[in-house]
């Protein structure tokens, strides 16, 4: 499913802008409601399972979101049709999350559940690197037809859902659904001062943040031709990818807000290169900034919401913590998108390093408590 959708998001802005005529300002709403709304399903999500007791269907319903929206993008003459097709591919992304790293969980061996995860995550990775790739192989030999391609990335998403229905078996539940709301107001309260810190932390971090649809724009505006574009995020990703494993041991060895600091640092650096480069060469050096930020980063708030939060309630935990997360990444998006329309490209990453700038702030500022641990 992975390289189905990447061979899709990796040219979706640009067939946006040069195929649609679509608006700067409108990019950014469409892929930050895009991105929030998977966030915020994940919240309900995970819950629906514990309560439910099963984990397959609510997986199977989301992969098969995820491939039934494929069509449309190939089919869309009008932005709202884009619109439509990335709600529906990410309410089922929102939906198949939890599930399905519970059924993970389910599934695995308790002494083998690390790489169990491990090996999901490399797969992951996997997808991310082979969609852009097969994406721009496929601009190159076709002449730039994006719609040919997105009918191509049918073929894999529905792959996945055959799988996921024929050839995975849910085991019978350890024990019964949850006979209690984890969501209550007497949960809420045991979620403590330094967990919501994390939350504002990872909010205002979401902010300076914003979808990377805005760097394969920058990219094809300082001169890379259109077929290429996929090359972004493969090479984001490949950074990301080899950087987040030793960034995530480092993370056990240091203070989580020194190491969060540092990542904020970097993100910063990639924002002014970013805002201040004509030439590709250098935008591919902020792109490679932004792929470092990524894996000093992402592992280790996930990381502060576990250590922050009541053993019991981790799930409600990090669904809270996405819901912000989500909120946060469709104004950061939208505002993006502003920007790059009314003053620019230069303003847009400028805003980023200032929320960057923001989030040091409120580090500084709740540097003694738990946040630090």
């Amino acid at each position: 499913m992975d390289i189905s959708s990447e061979m899709i998001h990796s040219l979706l802005p640009v067939f946006m802008v040069t195929v649609l005529g679509t608006s700067m300002w409108a990019v950014g709403l469409i892929e930050g409601a895009a991105e929030a709304t998977a966030l915020i399903v994940k919240v309900f999500s995970g819950v629906l399972s514990d309560f439910w007791g099963k984990r397959k269907p609510l997986a199977v319903l989301g992969y098969g979101l995820g491939a039934a929206s494929k069509p449309l993008f190939a089919l869309a003459t009008t932005t709202g049709l884009v619109l439509a097709a990335r709600l529906i591919d990410r309410v089922g992304k929102g939906l198949r999350g939890a599930p399905r790293d519970a059924l993970v969980a389910d599934l695995a061996p308790p002494g083998m559940r690390g790489a169990a995860f491990g090996l999901r995550q490399s797969l992951d990775t996997v997808g991310a690197f082979v969609g852009p790739l097969v994406a721009m192989g496929l601009m190159l030999l076709w002449a730039n037809d994006f719609r040919a391609i997105f009918w191509v990335a049918m073929v894999p998403g529905f792959m996945a859902v055959a799988l996921l229905l024929f050839g995975v078996q849910e085991p019978a539940p350890a024990q019964k659904a949850l006979q209690h709301n984890p969501i209550s107001k007497a949960n809420l309260r045991r979620l403590s001062a330094p967990y919501w810190r994390v939350v504002a932390i990872g909010a205002v971090f979401t902010l300076a943040r914003f979808s990377e649809a805005f760097l394969l724009l920058r990219a094809l505006q300082v001169g890379l031709p259109v077929a290429y574009t996929p090359l972004v995020l493969i090479g984001m990703n490949l950074v990301y990818a080899l950087g987040a494993y030793p960034f995530g041991k480092l993370s056990d060895a240091v203070s989580h807000t020194t190491l969060l600091a540092w990542g904020l640092v970097v993100l910063i650096a990639a924002d002014v290169v970013l805002a201040s480069s004509s030439h590709l060469t250098w935008v591919g050096a902020g792109i490679t900034l932004w792929g470092l930020h990524m894996a000093m980063t992402q592992g280790l708030l996930a990381t502060m919401v576990a250590d922050t939060a009541p053993p019991d309630l981790r799930g409600t935990a990090f669904g809270f913590f996405n819901l912000m997360s989500g909120l946060a990444m469709l104004l950061a998006s939208t505002v993006a998108g502003v920007l790059w329309d009314q003053l620019g490209a230069p303003a847009t990453f400028a805003a980023g390093a200032a929320f960057s700038l923001a989030a040091l702030a409120l580090l500084w500022r709740w540097r003694g408590s738990r946040v630090q641990q």
